[in-house]
């Protein structure tokens, strides 16, 4: 022992040095190499390169984060799906594109945000929508709790209040969602100052307006033979790799694109319950029939069982409120009937009727309001406020006006300027006091009542209200419901087993051969997903799919995925890709030619039926072609859109046309679906009236000039996006 502890004694240190020395090797040559090389390595990562610039991934991912903030506060929402994060990472790309185009052209003109109109936007009365409309939590955080209007004043007097205090918000969640909006005004505010610069450009004068009223009084009747390309058997047309080459010579800027694209073909296994895990929804909800029917209190009992709390309501509702498949069913049971389980919207339910009254859907009602407290602060005592109710109502016996005590005495600042009013319908009763509902809802117009208002639990304020029922209408019979819901969720096993499907897939179908011999043998669906950037991350039909498109890009034609991809909970995907569209005039391929090959045969078929009925009458075209002559009175030029037609520009065009005479025929005119030989009746011009003309020229005016300001910036934006030069790194987002 003596000489374990001399060595301890004289070797400790150094044996601690060498342990050190070696973890610290350990550790630098992981940062180098692994998954700490983002803090000591030099090198960054980016998603993009825009003309030399390139966009970090670090930032990129923060920017993610921001838009994901806005999201949830203006769509209130508390979590945010797999479809709408895919959505938010394409839309954050295409933004900081655009604002690292648009900062380097504002940067050259001088578009600067001043210190001086960063305080405007954000703590000005005329600050930023977005600040005057903040929420948190789905409460108005910089309103006045009285008059419900934006308090530029608050928003200086938050945040000084949460510097000064730090536990008013002790989770951060407050501080990241506002500075997530005061980030995102400010840095958008250069931006939204370029795209107003060219908005603001866009003028229509006075003679566009004018000619655009007048041909909406402009009218025709014609007669007319549809010969619909159906009517060409396609086996009677040959279509060439020429004719084909050709077509997408003619038009080429249809067929071109700003960058490259792949397209895939692949199989979905989709992840859905079994009969065993229905079987398993089923007893659990059968089990709880029972003490779901006895028990007294239905939203306690709801709540611990439901996986769908917002199904709960103390709502009453009525046949026109009430609708769904299960409706008229719920509707004639008696008051305690459990009904179910039954199958609806992807969940299994149990339904107990807990209650039925004959009651309006509607009332309108005046009333009187004494606050004992608000959130937090105490205003009158209890006794105090009874007190000051009941002197009010003695004042209205007296035959003191209603409006009088409104306006200096209630203290419900939202009714003054309505004298006390309100309409409340149905579905809003239980969104106000219980005490207040009962007597509304339950009493009959004429009735008056003093009732006392807690809604101290739902943080709200408590006092005493002097209502009168004014008026009630739509009287009928109503229920209320109680209703308990189990997801019928696939359980471990049924997903191992889809797995077990997927896997047994890809590993036979090693080539795009093999791939397509096993699906026709199992009868599997092969799905397109064309069109594929390297930014794309939602696939329509998947979902969030960015993992495949990766993949995507780092293989060939004709590869198949080694591994199914599991897209969240819903499916497992096996994919095949089956074409690489470069960057340019879109080429030959299984995916663009059956396309191509429709649009090459109408034209064919176009110039067959153009030659074949030259110079014969509509009576002549119909009987050779089994169609029928038709007319059509109402042909406006103001209108490409044709009654009965669909859209038909060239027709209407023709229609129009000087040149043409009544009586005489058309030549082949070429539609949608069809060609159309016409004949014209007559032509006519409304008379415009005195009146309203000159209004509505003024009204076509402005929308068209306010349509052009809306559509403006998104032109400007895409044609700088088309003449950037933009390249990106898959493997990096």
């Amino acid at each position: 022992m003596a000489v374990i502890q001399k060595i301890r004694d004289s070797y400790g240190k150094i044996a601690g040095g060498i342990i050190a020395v070696s973890l610290i090797s350990f550790i630098i040559s992981d940062a180098f190499n692994g998954s700490f090389s983002g803090l000591f390595s030099s090198r960054t990562t980016h998603v993009a390169t825009i003309d030399g610039t390139k966009i970090e991934s670090k930032e990129y991912e923060l920017r993610v984060k921001e838009y994901e903030i806005l999201t949830s506060i203006f769509n209130q929402r508390a979590s945010i799906d797999e479809a709408s994060r895919a959505q938010i990472r394409e839309q954050v790309l295409q933004t900081m594109e655009y604002e690292t185009i648009v900062g380097g052209i504002c940067d050259k003109l001088g578009i600067t945000t001043t210190k001086e109109e960063e305080k405007q936007l954000i703590y000005s009365p005329n600050a930023h929508p977005l600040v005057r409309q903040f929420t948190f939590e789905g409460q108005p955080v910089f309103s006045d709790p009285n008059t419900k209007q934006f308090d530029p004043a608050r928003v200086k007097g938050i945040e000084d209040e949460i510097l000064k205090n730090p536990k008013m918000d002790p989770y951060g969640k407050f501080t990241e969602t506002w500075n997530a909006v005061k980030t995102y005004v400010i840095r958008s505010n250069r931006i939204e100052k370029f795209n107003t610069m060219f908005a603001n450009s866009a003028y229509m004068p006075i003679y566009a307006a004018v000619r655009q009223v007048k041909s909406q009084s402009e009218m025709a009747s014609i007669r007319y033979v549809k010969v619909p390309y159906s009517s060409i058997p396609d086996n009677e047309v040959k279509v060439s790799d020429d004719d084909l080459k050709d077509f997408i010579n003619k038009h080429k800027a249809i067929f071109e694109t700003d960058e490259e694209t792949r397209s895939i073909e692949y199989v979905s296994f989709d992840i859905l319950p079994a009969s065993g895990d229905t079987g398993r929804v089923l007893a659990e909800l059968n089990a709880m029939k029972a003490d779901f029917a006895t028990t007294k209190d239905n939203a306690t009992f709801v709540s611990n069982k439901t996986d769908d709390p917002s199904l709960y309501t103390e709502a009453y509702m009525t046949p026109k409120t009430f609708s769904g498949p299960y409706a008229d069913t719920l509707m004639s049971l008696p008051v305690g009937t459990i009904y179910g389980p039954y199958v609806e919207t992807g969940s299994l339910r149990l339904t107990k009727v807990t209650d039925k009254k004959s009651l309006p859907d509607s009332v309108k009602v005046r009333h009187l309001l004494v606050k004992v407290s608000d959130p937090g602060k105490e205003i009158l005592s209890d006794s105090a406020a009874k007190r000051k109710i009941d002197s009010m109502v003695a004042q209205l016996n007296a035959g003191v006006n209603f409006d009088t005590l409104v306006q200096k005495c209630s203290d419900d600042d939202g009714s003054k300027p309505t004298h006390g009013e309100y309409w409340f319908n149905l579905q809003q009763r239980p969104t106000i006091s219980k005490s207040f509902g009962d007597f509304a809802f339950e009493g009959h117009p004429g009735e008056k009542k003093v009732v006392k208002a807690d809604n101290s639990k739902n943080n709200g304020y408590v006092g005493y209200h002097y209502i009168e029922i004014l008026e009630n209408k739509g009287t009928a019979p109503t229920m209320q419901l109680a209703t308990i819901s189990k997801s019928l969720l696939p359980s471990d096993s049924t997903s191992s087993a889809i797995f077990g499907m997927a896997n047994d897939f890809t590993s036979k179908s090693t080539n795009a051969a093999a791939f397509d011999a096993n699906a026709n043998k199992n009868r599997y669906n092969k799905r397109l997903a064309d069109n594929l950037k390297a930014s794309t991350h939602k696939i329509e039909g998947i979902g969030n799919a960015r993992e495949i498109v990766k993949w995507a890009y780092e293989h060939k034609v004709g590869d198949i995925s080694t591994d199914p991809f599991r897209i969240g909970e819903e499916r497992f995907v096996v994919a095949k890709i089956i074409s690489v569209e470069p960057k340019g005039i879109m080429g030959l391929n299984a995916n663009s030619r059956p396309m191509l090959e429709q649009r090459v045969r109408e034209d064919k078929k176009a110039e067959m039926i153009k030659t074949k009925y030259a110079n014969q009458s509509l009576e002549a075209i119909a009987a050779a072609t089994a169609q029928t002559v038709a007319q059509n009175d109402s042909i406006i030029l103001g209108q490409p859109t044709v009654n009965g037609l669909g859209y038909e520009p060239k027709l209407v065009g023709y229609t129009f046309c000087k040149d043409f005479a009544p009586g005489k025929l058309s030549p082949a005119i070429k539609g949608n679906g069809g060609i159309y030989f016409i004949t014209l009746n007559g032509r006519t011009t409304v008379p415009a009236n005195p009146m309203t003309e000159s209004a509505e020229i003024q009204r076509i005016r402005l929308s068209e000039m306010d349509q052009t300001h809306s559509f403006i910036g998104q032109i400007v934006q895409q044609a700088l996006l088309k003449k950037a030069s933009i390249s990106y790194e898959v493997k990096n987002f």
